[in-house]
């Protein structure tokens, strides 16, 4: 009988070693490899928020096993609420998107404010790039030129908006019932890049956002003077503005401190929310927030982050569960009072 093209028992067990041993590879294979991974930014192209996930997109991948690429795609609308409420309704939960929109709009939840279609309490968290402080900038043209005149205006300065539950709609609004300051908002555009191109038209006289973006994204308005930083809304000067007046040093009550500290301080600090959706698999998060926390290190994102005169001083995920937690322990009062301003 001929043998010749049969496999012997040795033979067999060496391919079956070979398959088991592929098949093994295989299975190892990492989850993110050729997948490619989105991040949905809440606002325009342009602003700050798509500037901070650009840049991020460009670094993150090569700190997740399998290199992905990454993706930036943008949802404006109602300031960022759109994006929030479409990670945490309608995103696929499999860690393939990430979403970036306000922190300001967990506020919005805990006061009971209309579209909210999320609980900030079941996003998973990855962190914040930079803790973003906000100031308030106004145009040559508005003929204010320091914080004392801008008190002393017989008009309310119309400063630009986005909508209730982001910075430039709400800081204002608890500036002027903390320490009067003369201020009408103008809201409903669609990100900072738009309320730039609206205070160089004259349509509105400034607005109120994050230095980090201000400071990039109009940093030719300030160095012409078309625009000019009068306040800024944080419990220390910041290294660039050292001469600009703190908010909060014209609060005369008790009340109106707690407000600026809690209505502001507190919620700069996680303006810049990078989530995943409820329910994404463990695994895919460790593997998320730890590359999110290597790209903050890297030393290549920071100087394309320097560069573009952006801040890098990230939180944590865990650190912004926490501090998202603790807007809603506020005392009933104190949230009552806050709905009331924000109205």
């Amino acid at each position: 009988m001929n043998n010749r093209g049969a496999f012997s028992p040795v033979s067999m067990l060496v391919v079956a070693v070979l398959m088991l041993g592929s098949g093994c590879a295989l299975g190892q294979e990492p989850f993110y490899e050729r997948k490619v991974i989105r991040i949905i930014v809440g606002f325009s192209a342009g602003g700050g928020f798509d500037a901070n996930a650009r840049i991020i997109a460009r670094h993150m991948g090569k700190h997740i096993p399998g290199n992905p690429s990454v993706i930036v795609e943008n949802m404006t609308g109602a300031g960022s609420l759109i994006a929030a409420n479409h990670v945490y309704k309608v995103a696929k939960q499999d860690g393939l998107t990430i979403g970036t929109f306000a922190g300001s709009l967990v506020m919005r939840q805990v006061l009971g404010k209309p579209g909210v279609e999320f609980d900030a309490r079941k996003y998973v968290y990855l962190g914040v790039p930079a803790q973003n402080p906000p100031v308030c900038v106004v145009t040559k043209a508005s003929g204010i030129e320091s914080f004392d005149k801008w008190m002393a205006a017989k008009e309310p300065v119309r400063l630009g908006g986005l909508s209730p539950g982001n910075v430039q709609d709400d800081a204002p609004k608890i500036l002027r019932a903390a320490i009067n300051l003369p201020v009408r908002v103008v809201s409903g555009y669609k990100g900072t890049a738009l309320l730039r191109v609206a205070a160089e038209s004259g349509e509105i006289e400034g607005a109120c956002w994050d230095w980090d973006s201000v400071g990039s994204t109009w940093r030719k308005g300030l160095d012409s003077g078309v625009v000019k930083v009068v306040l800024q809304m944080t419990p220390e000067p910041l290294p660039d503005l050292p001469k600009v007046p703190l908010a909060i040093s014209f609060a005369k009550t008790e009340e109106a401190r707690t407000l600026i500290q809690v209505g502001i301080h507190a919620q700069y600090k996680i303006l810049r929310l990078y989530v995943l959706p409820p329910g994404t698999p463990k695994e895919r998060v460790d593997t998320l927030r730890k590359a999110f926390h290597e790209t903050m290190l890297d030393s290549e994102y920071k100087a394309e982050m320097m560069k573009a005169r952006l801040d890098v001083d990230p939180i944590a995920g865990a650190e912004v569960e926490e501090i998202v937690n603790s807007f809603f322990k506020l005392p009933p009062g104190l949230t009552a009072k806050l709905k009331e301003i924000l109205e």
